[in-house]
């Protein structure tokens, strides 16, 4: 999914956590959607109005009834939590409190927030940020299930220090991820435009591991989430996809065929037995360029310094490309952390590929184990930047431009 301008409303309430939603408000925007901001009366003892509407450029809306009208730059009306309700892409509740939560599951509606919640169809995506003690109570966790039942989505919170001083379950989730799940979730929302139909994609995702012995292997950084973001997009234009997985904790993206590999050669194989189906080849896996030569048979025991020979594995890229169909396109992707755009460009002509996405990896906020990524997407015509993002927006603009390239479209340098 592309994410234009989309309005969506961030609903913040009365947590500790609630200046993280500054933030997520911030993500919202490099992602390309147009964040409206609502707040409960609690909120405003954490965070001040005029913070949102100064990102944002909106009015803020803090009250169902028309004393704050003035102080939120707008005019009050009646209907305004309809109007809203019927109006947004997505409701997203950051930090979504223990109070909050019970009013959803329950129904009540006594403030803008909760009436909007009612009023909605939306998809709604809550973020859950208490004292570990709250979050573990019976009737937190029997809300939340009230609310998952209902087709709410949770961005489940991790554990940490809390504000309370106390270690546990409880604390926001990253604010990445919470923008990650409402990209997710507007993307299956969205009519998909259907420019794959009749296409059959074949990707690959994750990060190969190559063993050192029965316990311990050589691996990398790569979760998978690109490859995936990359595959439900393609499956939701109408193609049929089929992935190529090296192990991740991700669940496998809806109305795809999974083939599960571990090491390189593992995923050769695979990629070579399912190349003559596919019409789009996308290679986002992190594949490993070494191997041991030796694997041992038993767990190596420690004993000092040990020394591991390794050997180079096959080029798969170059291999598909020289053994692909005419008319198939193969995309392949390079992590650099130097020199990317040079590098990618040595790449693109090394392997022959028709398309190349190079992003750096050399900093903590975007490619691996992220839920952001940025790149630029490199074909023998030109550069086409790709702005920092969420993984599923990303996977989104890359196979705009893959369409781009089945239908002939131009592609604009811009790097």
């Amino acid at each position: 999914m592309s994410a234009e301008k989309v309005k969506v409303t961030v609903a913040v309430t009365g947590g500790i956590a609630a200046y993280k939603a500054v933030e997520v408000v911030r993500q919202l925007q490099d992602a390309g959607f147009d964040p409206h901001v609502v707040m409960t009366r609690a909120a405003e003892e954490f965070v001040r109005p005029l913070t949102f509407s100064a990102i944002t450029g909106h009015k803020v809306i803090t009250s169902l009834w028309g004393e704050d009208a003035g102080a939120s730059g707008g005019e009050f009306s009646g209907i305004e939590h309809i109007d809203a309700a019927q109006t947004t892409a997505a409701l997203i509740v950051v930090p979504a409190t223990a109070g909050i939560l019970a009013k959803f599951a329950n129904g009540i509606a006594d403030d803008f927030l909760s009436t909007m919640y009612l009023a909605t169809n939306a998809p709604v995506i809550v973020a859950p940020a208490m004292n570990v003690v709250m979050w573990q109570h019976p009737a937190v966790q029997f809300n939340l299930a009230t609310l998952r039942a209902r087709g709410v989505r949770i961005v489940e919170p991790g554990a940490g220090y809390l504000a309370c001083g106390m270690v546990g379950g409880g604390r926001l989730a990253e604010e990445s991820s919470i923008v990650a799940a409402v990209a997710e979730a507007l993307s299956h929302s969205q009519p998909a435009a259907n420019d794959l139909a009749g296409e059959t994609v074949l990707v690959t995702a994750g990060g190969t591991r190559e063993p050192i012995d029965p316990v311990r292997f050589i691996g990398n950084r790569s979760s998978g989430k690109m490859g995936y973001a990359l595959a439900a997009d393609a499956a939701r234009r109408g193609a049929r996809v089929i992935v190529v997985s090296a192990p991740t904790a991700l669940k496998a993206p809806e109305g795809c065929k999974v083939v599960p590999v571990t090491t390189a050669e593992e995923m050769r194989a695979a990629t070579l037995e399912h190349l003559p189906e596919a019409s789009i080849v996308i290679m986002a896996a992190a594949v490993s360029d070494y191997r041991v030569a030796e694997v041992a048979p038993q767990k190596l025991k420690r004993n000092g310094a040990r020394t591991l020979k390794l050997e180079p594995t096959a080029d798969i890229l170059h291999e598909l490309v020289e053994r692909r169909r005419p008319g198939t396109l193969v995309v392949g992707f390079a992590a650099e952390t130097e020199d990317v755009l040079a590098n990618g460009r040595a790449k693109l002509a090394r392997k022959g590929v028709d398309a190349l996405v190079v992003n750096d990896v050399s900093g903590t906020g975007t490619g691996f184990d992220s839920d952001r990524n940025a790149g630029t997407f490199l074909t023998p015509d030109g550069a086409i930047d790709l702005p920092a993002s969420t993984k599923a927006v990303m996977a989104g603009r890359i196979v705009d431009r893959i369409v781009g390239l089945r239908t002939g479209s131009p592609q604009t340098s811009r790097a």
